[in-house]
This record gives C-alpha cells, sequence and structure tokens, in this order.
C-alpha cells in the first residue's frame, strides 16, 4: 500500500475522489435547480418559498465548493465544465418549474438521490480511514435528511 502526503491509500483515495466528483456533478445540477425555482417561482407562497430556495441554493453551493476543495486536497482535479456535470449526473434536472408543490417536489427527489450518493461515500471513505471526507459526508447528510424532512411536512407527507 502506498500513502499519500496526507497519509491515505493512494489507491483508495483516487475512488474516493472518483465518488466525491460524481456527487459534485449532482450538486451542481441541485444548485442550477434551485436557481431556476428561486427565480421562477409564482403563486401565493412565492415570498415564504423565493426566500427559502435562496438560502438552499446559496448553502448549496457553499457545498459544492467544500467538494471540490476536499477532491484537490485528496489530489485530483474536481469535474468543472456542464458537459461533465450532465453526464455524471442522476439528479433529475427541473426546467420552467414555477408551481410551488413542483418545485418542493425537485427538491426532495434531488436530496434523496444526494442522501444515496452520500451514503455511499460515507461507507467508503470509512473504510479508507478518510475522515475528512467521512466528517464532511456526515455533516452533509444531518443536514440533508432534516430538509427533506421539512420539505416532505410542508407537502403535508410523511418521510
Amino acid at each position: 500500500m502506498t500513502l499519500n502526503s496526507i497519509g491515505l491509500d493512494s489507491k483508495k483515495t483516487k475512488d474516493i475522489a472518483s465518488d466525491l466528483n460524481h456527487l459534485l456533478a449532482n450538486f451542481q445540477i441541485y444548485y442550477q435547480n434551485l436557481r431556476g425555482i428561486h427565480w421562477n417561482i409564482q403563486g401565493k407562497r412565492f415570498f415564504d418559498l423565493h426566500t427559502k430556495f435562496e438560502e438552499l441554493y446559496t448553502d448549496a453551493n457553499l457545498k459544492v465548493d467544500e467538494i471540490a476543495e476536499r477532491i484537490l486536497t485528496l489530489g485530483v482535479t474536481p469535474l468543472h465544465t456542464f458537459e461533465d456535470y450532465t453526464k455524471a449526473a442522476k439528479v433529475p434536472v427541473g426546467k420552467n418549474i414555477s408551481e410551488d408543490e413542483k418545485a418542493v417536489e425537485l427538491i426532495v427527489s434531488s436530496l434523496t438521490e444526494l442522501l444515496k450518493i452520500e451514503r455511499q461515500i460515507l461507507d467508503v471513505s470509512d473504510e479508507a480511514n478518510d475522515e475528512g471526507t467521512n466528517a464532511m459526508m456526515s455533516d452533509f447528510i444531518t443536514e440533508q435528511e432534516k430538509t427533506v424532512w421539512m420539505m416532505k411536512a410542508w407537502l403535508g407527507q410523511s418521510v
């Protein structure tokens, strides 16, 4: 086993970085979806949702940066083109969504997909003793589970 300069197995680190690039692509689509619904939301709930969607896209933008910087920390180049993002992403693309329930449903389905990816990375990073990635995934999961619960409650649904 060859260790890199931060003390992690070089092969496992490259695999984790690849998984993080997959997460990065999905987060970029999620972020762009949030921007779109923020801009296009209409109706009686406009003021509340417009503000909430801005809060969510601001947070997503910060997470995109954290993911990219973690990939760099692991010695790999992060994806950085929309072509790469659309090829790698599984998060649904929301186009021209202006109705409140459809917007919130898009957030729930996007976060559900992100949570699947993050849990897989959590398992792999734990096996590789990669505490930096592991802690980041744990924090993301905790926040996003709460957001899913809140969005589902807004929709009148249980988790």
